[in-house]
């Protein structure tokens, strides 16, 4: 499988875990807790995984750059 192949699929795989991390957070309940951790630390969780989601994207892209003039990494 090529690296592009992969972090394409580690980028939708992070950005889902984002959404649903995100919208899980703001959708919790009352209490100051979701999914075992304060509210705050889990919208932080779920900002990183958005930034884990568009580096691997810039990966992906740039891999697939590579992969058209024939390079190979």
């Amino acid at each position: 499988m090529k690296l592009s192949k992969i972090l394409h699929v580690g980028s939708v795989v992070a950005g889902v875990a984002g959404v649903v991390t995100f919208t899980g957070t703001l959708i919790g309940g009352a209490d100051d807790q979701v999914f075992g951790v304060t509210k705050i630390d889990a919208l932080l969780c779920a900002g990183i995984l958005i930034l884990m989601a568009i580096w691997f994207v810039l990966g992906a892209v740039h891999h697939v750059m590579l992969e058209k003039t024939g390079e190979m990494v």
